[in-house]
């Protein structure tokens, strides 16, 4: 289930030798090691500030991190996989086209999930307990199948991507047991936690900035496409199986029991 990830090789220091038979003055020698400046090699290696990394979001189809990028933090997020099927290609084509027809261009989703935490930011030496510790209180949680199909316009909090999801209407409570699991773990951290009335969804769609009003003024005519997909309505099942968690490019798996 865990991952491996690779880590830094402690560094190797080689101390300067000095002169065989000869008593070294160390007065002297921290006297001269003050007076020499340092190779401009080890400065760089060792900067006081290290530079703000600048982001260019055209290389992220316009998304804005919702945090600061830092060496050794890791974005980290708690979800379960949807693996699409056929029948829900088809709709998600018909879905896009009709928004566009409303003036919302949306871009689909790269891969398809339902989030069970929001995204935390976790030090790289925190990863491991982490792990083991959502392990832990994972082992009586059974797998279940939960539904959704009923459409809802989402917006992050600093209002700079806008969502079309499809909405859980079966295995609510299923998915509520699992997050307190991850509250407790993500509590455990000072991590902040799931939200309290959670709105479980699977995201399909979404564009850049605030499209909120624009996108719900069409959401009846796309739920109308979801309810008489084929003469009946689409339902869109979710094997919960298989708890997932990213932490930066790293994905640990936790199998639930049957």
């Amino acid at each position: 289930m865990l991952v491996g990830y690779s880590s830094s090789s402690d560094e190797e220091s080689d101390a300067g030798g000095v002169q065989a038979g000869v008593a070294p003055d160390h007065n002297k020698t921290l006297c001269l090691l003050c007076r020499l400046p340092l190779p401009g090699c080890l400065l760089s290696m060792f900067p006081e500030d290290e530079e703000p990394q600048t982001e260019d979001s055209s290389l992220h189809d316009g998304r804005i991190r919702s945090f600061k990028h830092e060496r050794g933090n890791w974005a980290t997020y708690v979800y379960f996989p949807y693996n699409p099927e056929e029948e829900f290609g088809e709709l998600m084509e018909v879905l896009l086209s009709t928004a566009a027809a409303f003036g919302v261009v949306l871009a689909p989703q790269e891969e398809f999930h339902l989030s069970l935490s929001q995204t935390v930011v976790l030090r790289h030496h925190w990863i491991q307990p982490f792990i083991q510790s959502l392990k832990a209180g994972l082992t009586p949680c059974k797998r279940f199948v939960s539904s959704a199909s009923r459409l809802k316009v989402y917006c992050n909090a600093e209002k700079t991507r806008t969502f079309l999801g499809m909405e859980v209407v079966t295995g609510h409570a299923q998915l509520l047991n699992v997050v307190r699991v991850v509250d407790r773990t993500l509590t455990d951290f000072h991590l902040d936690t799931f939200y309290q009335d959670p709105s479980f969804h699977v995201s399909l769609a979404w564009c850049v900035g605030d499209f909120t009003v624009q996108l719900t003024q069409c959401l009846h005519e796309l739920q109308n496409l979801v309810d008489n997909h084929e003469e009946e309505p689409y339902q869109l099942w979710l094997d919960c199986a298989e708890l997932r968690c990213c932490a930066g490019n790293k994905t640990f798996r936790f199998p639930l029991d049957a």
